[in-house]
């Protein structure tokens, strides 16, 4: 390729990445936090070396953010938009090096921002970000250790092998992946005899050292939980369909290159250089598609595999060059995926959109895809402020009825107040009861305030509806209510928050019924 079409190439991937981090800020500052978000900033306002439900990283890099731009989604937010900005550099860099063409590296970032799971990486702060991050710097420097086989590599590999354990349990599949290729390429074997590789591993073991010594009980907690209590462990033949999930997030065409790369590249004689990067993949794709047939099948998991694609778009323009050179029909293919793959990122930066706004949102309401966990909040925590300013309510405790609520109005209220959660079966579900516990705001912890009144936030939407119906019955069991205080009713019922004065402490109204709707 000329200078000069390298120079545009250049310039292309410099504006699409551009563009794309712009979009993703504007979502980021726009965006209600996620549930799952709104729990990891309380828990980058209580700093620990672990947590029940996760290891620190993703509280510390939260806390990090809002340290230096103050409280709010875009501060809470901006390392994870860095991270995904810097994920399709390091990509395009590692296609460089594997391919000795710029223009090839070029390539690799452009499908790797046109890619769904990935191009929109980093608009929520959640651990998929760091770990993705983590595991390209990993396998890049795993296959320059392996060939190089230098004392500072496999030290550095070590170092971020224990920064993956800070983020989540789900690093071990990076170790998988390297004992893959350590006992199955021809190359991998004899490194079992350098002293580097067990460098590394003493290095890598010693991120789990924070959770297993400075934090046991949270540690022990959080790994029961990730690898026990969430998952199922017998097979599911529903999840037989992961491999058609796995092509509609991809995009199917380009999920259908990825692949090919993936299997022609482990075809290869010569695929000492790539070898790394194809046992990597290979180990990352089947291996979490044979977990889902026993995993937790009912949270969101199809984002799983996402480090696993990273090297194939690394090898993947070096795979259509090789092919174009066969069959002219390539190119309309490639012109064809990308042009999939893009409409597929830019439908996931309207829905976020949509579901940034209540009048976009409003239009989702009718359907499945309607996005329950990032809506309602604002309105909730305007509510919320506006009634304890009321000085009759001022000093009241704030109770919710479970953590997602808790979260979100702590975060609406930029942790001014202690918010108290009922213990609602969907605490323990998600892995969050022990922890609300251990920083004493679980319902025991409400109790011992004796009897006093509260301010009480139930989410009548929340979880399924028949599980819901059973709760919503049982509260006043457990509270006496006064009165309703305010109610947030919105997108025709599909998200509704209920606001009652109520006590805490005393015995129990006879014939109490809570009521959804009154």
């Amino acid at each position: 390729m000329r200078r000069d079409d390298r120079r545009r190439l250049q310039t292309v991937f410099q504006v699409a990445l551009f563009t794309v981090t712009f979009i993703k800020i504007v979502l980021a500052a726009t965006l209600a936090p996620f549930v799952d978000e709104a729990f990891y900033w309380q828990e980058s306002r209580h700093l620990a070396f672990a947590y029940t439900d996760l290891p620190p990283l993703t509280a510390w890099l939260i806390a990090a953010g809002e340290a230096l731009f103050g409280h709010g989604t875009l501060a809470m937010r901006a390392p994870f938009l860095l991270i995904g900005a810097l994920l399709p550099l390091l990509v395009a860099r590692l296609a460089q090096r594997l391919s000795g063409d710029a223009a090839l590296g070029w390539q690799a970032g452009l499908w790797t921002l046109a890619m769904p799971l990935a191009g929109t990486l980093g608009v929520l702060a959640l651990p998929d970000v760091p770990l993705t991050l983590l595991s390209l710097l990993a396998l890049d420097r795993f296959a320059r250790a392996a060939r190089e086989d230098r004392l500072g590599d496999w030290l550095l590999l070590g170092l971020l092998l224990a920064l993956a354990w800070l983020t989540h349990l789900r690093a071990g599949m990076l170790w998988l992946a390297g004992l893959a290729f350590l006992l199955g390429h021809p190359r991998g074997r004899p490194l079992w005899r350098s002293r580097g590789l067990w460098a590394a591993l003493i290095v890598g073991l010693s991120g789990l050292l924070p959770m297993g010594l400075i934090d046991p009980g949270a540690g022990a907690d959080g790994l029961r939980f990730q690898a026990i209590d969430r998952h199922p462990w017998r097979f599911h033949a529903d999840a037989l369909v992961q491999p058609l999930e796995q092509a509609l997030l991809v995009t199917p065409l380009l999920y259908g290159l990825l692949l090919a790369t993936l299997v022609t590249g482990l075809r290869r004689a010569d695929a000492w250089r790539d070898g790394p990067l194809l046992v990597f993949a290979a180990t990352f794709l089947g291996g979490y598609f044979v977990l889902g047939l026993f995993a937790d099948a009912e949270r969101f998991r199809v984002h799983w595999p996402l480090p696993g694609y990273l090297p194939l778009l690394a090898l993947l323009p070096l795979a259509l060059q090789r092919w174009q050179a066969a069959s002219r029909r390539i190119g309309a293919l490639r012109t064809a995926a990308a042009a999939l793959a893009i409409t597929g990122t830019l439908v996931a930066y309207a829905y976020l959109a949509l579901a940034a706004h209540p009048a976009g949102a409003g239009l989702l309401r009718g359907y499945k895809a309607f996005p329950e966990h990032l809506v309602g909040w604002d309105e909730a925590g305007a509510t919320l402020r506006g009634l304890i300013a009321d000085p009759a309510l001022a000093d009241r405790a704030l109770v919710a009825d479970n953590f997602m609520l808790a979260a979100e109005l702590d975060f609406q209220l930029d942790g001014a107040r202690t918010v108290y959660v009922l213990d609602h079966p969907l605490n323990a579900k998600h892995g969050r009861a022990a922890q609300l516990a251990i920083w004493r705001r679980d319902e025991a912890a409400l109790q011992a305030l004796g009897d006093r009144w509260i301010v009480l936030a139930v989410e009548e939407t929340a979880g399924r509806e028949r599980e819901q119906v059973h709760w919503l019955a049982g509260l006043c069991r457990r509270v006496t209510f006064e009165r309703t205080l305010a109610r947030v009713d919105l997108h025709e019922g599909r998200k509704r928050i209920a606001f009652h004065a109520a006590r805490v402490g005393g015995a129990a109204t006879p014939g109490c019924a809570y009521r959804p709707h009154g």
